[in-house]
């Protein structure tokens, strides 16, 4: 069923999984003024004229941006028409088209008339949420026609897992505030901080180290969901997987945070890290979506 539908929204997924691993590079580049405080075009130019590495990573930004929100909004009405028999098809289709234009309204007002830190760190959150919307509407147009996955669980175990979701966001955000702030490289070595196990929690390095703390316990908080899962639903084979590979994630997430100290913030390690938090959050939305279905 919905064979060009499935085809079409891999193509979306892929697409702004790369608008989101571009953002990451706008922030880590400080590319972010690469087309001056003009926006949607460049300089007000349409076609820069020799721009410089920022302007072209700015402005391919935009161009990809605008292409694959307009993808995910063609995906989302198509979501709505052939899945609207299926309740998270429709909230996710409406919600993929409010991210994404939220996420476009927030760059575009950075640009234009400058932001908070705080702010510009919730542009990579949204970025995040939007991944996963679009995600689950691609895995809800292969689930149609089958069986539907609905682990049944304690609502102590629900709540948890809401938990899980809500603090990985939080961490997300953390981590967006730590790149905005500059302070990715305000504590040397691993696990000390500038050689301090308890080091000044104010500035940068309060900012680093606090990000540190909480990035470190999203391993705790999943090692603790694999046990449990294992222990008492080792059954339902979905969330076995789904919780493995969450802890996955999360673990390959705390080597490349820990690898970007010892590389001094290297480009490539700085987008794994970026992607991999971005593919854990969409994972724990997933099992969040199977474990509010009846």
């Amino acid at each position: 069923m919905h064979k060009l539908l499935k085809i079409y929204s891999i193509f979306t997924s892929i697409g702004i999984l790369i608008v989101l691993l571009q953002g990451a590079l706008v922030t880590k580049t400080g590319s972010g003024e690469g087309c001056g405080a003009t926006w949607p075009l460049c300089f007000g130019e349409f076609i820069p004229v020799n721009p410089a590495i920022e302007t072209i990573i700015e402005y391919s930004h935009r161009i990809v941006s605008g292409l694959v929100g307009v993808m995910i909004i063609i995906l989302a009405i198509w979501a709505w028409k052939k899945l609207s028999h299926l309740r998270e098809a429709r909230l996710l289709s409406v919600l993929a088209v409010f991210l994404i234009i939220f996420q476009g309204l927030l760059g575009a007002g950075a640009v234009v008339f400058g932001q908070s830190k705080a702010i510009l760190a919730l542009h990579f959150g949204i970025s995040a949420m939007s991944l996963a919307s679009v995600i689950l509407l691609t895995i809800l147009t292969f689930e149609d026609g089958k069986r539907k996955i609905a682990p049944r669980v304690t609502n102590k175990f629900k709540y948890y897992i809401f938990f899980v979701l809500c603090y990985c966001y939080a961490v997300i955000y953390s981590g967006a505030y730590v790149k905005h702030t500059q302070a990715t490289l305000a504590c040397s070595g691993f696990p000390t901080c500038n050689g301090q196990w308890l080091p000044t929690m104010v500035g940068p390095i309060g900012v680093h180290y606090f990000h540190r703390i909480v990035g470190t316990s999203v391993l705790i908080i999943l090692l603790i969901l694999v046990i449990w899962v294992l222990k008492h639903y080792k059954h339902e084979k979905v969330l076995v997987w789904t919780s493995i590979i969450s802890f996955l994630l999360v673990v390959t997430q705390f080597i490349s945070g820990i690898s970007i100290v010892f590389t001094q913030n290297a480009l490539s390690v700085g987008l794994i890290h970026a992607l991999i938090i971005s593919l854990l959050f969409s994972t724990l939305c997933y099992i969040t979506m199977i474990l509010t279905r009846k």
